[in-house]
């Protein structure tokens, strides 16, 4: 099908079925400079659309990306209680999440257990995938749509626990999750978080968090499906991995795992009619060199396609926004 082009100001968008919003901009040698311009339109954008690829920056290091951020004039986001180990390339900008190439990465919001998540994510691609690898969207109010009422009511009503084990073994380590393995530390960050923790007779820390699972966007109140029930569920490992977790730690041991939020389990069918509905609405477009990818955290999910060959693909989190108190006093995003 063809594209159509939609106006925003000041920006020319592509729109296409089966693809996310694209801004194709001149070639440029002041990809800081074109964000400073574009600003204004790009949230307008970001409002209309959820996520929008920016071809033609050519983006060439993470210090190029450090800057586009800095213009946007946007505030960085701190990771904490990373799932797995990231490198920093500056405030706000890492690395991509370490995720095996032959396994996709199902859908999901970045740091949505948090109490303050970014709510801007900017993608960039150095060098695309000689396979797949694409990081797809899908529109979370449209997901929250095409899921059973009855189920996003117990959602809506009880919210979503996450249970996280912390051990030197697999996933993200204390020090690396909290940024200390002091435990008084650790202590006082749960405490201010809403998490409950329970330190192991071998030293490992448990902990519990509920959050809630449909959230109303900061500009204009739409409901939003805003968790990662299903991406970070056991049932969304590969059955071999999940196999080994569970006979190595046992099911109360697992790295991380979600449940409804009065504590029940998740049946491995819920888990996934929920990626079925994330898959019926996923857009995606090829990586290129040079690429920026902007997302709107909590109106968009994403995810990433399995790959070939090498890939280097970069994400800055910026403008942590409260959704605790409604949509009046929500403050982040870009606008």
């Amino acid at each position: 099908m063809h594209s159509i082009e939609s106006t925003i100001s000041p920006l020319r968008l592509e729109l296409e079925p089966g693809r996310p919003a694209m801004l194709r901009v001149g070639d440029t040698d002041d990809p800081a400079g074109w964000a400073a311009e574009a600003r204004e339109g790009l949230a307008s954008a970001l409002v209309e659309h959820g996520a929008v690829v920016i071809r033609g920056l050519e983006l060439h290091d993470t210090t190029d990306m450090a800057a586009v951020m800095d213009r946007l004039r946007v505030e960085p986001v701190a990771e904490k209680e990373t799932f797995a180990q990231r490198e920093t390339y500056g405030p706000g900008v890492y690395s991509a999440s370490p995720w095996p190439p032959n396994q996709p990465m199902c859908m999901h919001h970045e740091l949505s257990y948090t109490l303050a998540p970014p709510g801007l994510l900017l993608f960039a691609c150095l060098s695309e995938p000689t396979v797949g690898g694409a990081t797809c969207v899908a529109d979370a109010a449209a997901v929250l749509d095409a899921l059973p009422g009855d189920l996003v009511s117990r959602f809506e009503r009880d919210g979503w626990l996450l249970t996280r084990t912390y051990n030197d073994e697999i996933g993200a380590t204390l020090t690396e999750a909290f940024g200390t393995a002091e435990r008084d530390a650790v202590e006082t960050y749960c405490r201010a978080q809403g998490i409950s923790w329970a330190w192991q007779p071998d030293g490992s820390l448990r902990t519990t968090q509920r959050r809630r699972a449909v959230v109303r966007h900061p500009v204009g109140g739409r409901r939003c499906w805003f968790n990662q029930i299903a991406f970070l569920n056991e049932w969304t490992l590969a059955p071999e991995v999940r196999e080994y977790l569970v006979e190595e730690y046992g099911t109360g041991g697992l790295p991380f795992n979600t449940f409804y939020g009065d504590g029940e389990p998740l049946d491995e069918d819920v888990v996934r009619l929920i990626n079925s509905a994330y898959e019926d609405h996923t857009v995606r477009m090829p990586w290129q060199a040079g690429d920026l990818l902007a997302v709107d955290n909590i109106r968009t999910a994403h995810s990433r396609e399995a790959y070939e060959g090498p890939r280097s693909v970069f994400v800055a989190m910026a403008s942590p926004t409260r959704l605790d108190s409604g949509p009046s006093t929500v403050e982040g995003g870009l606008r």
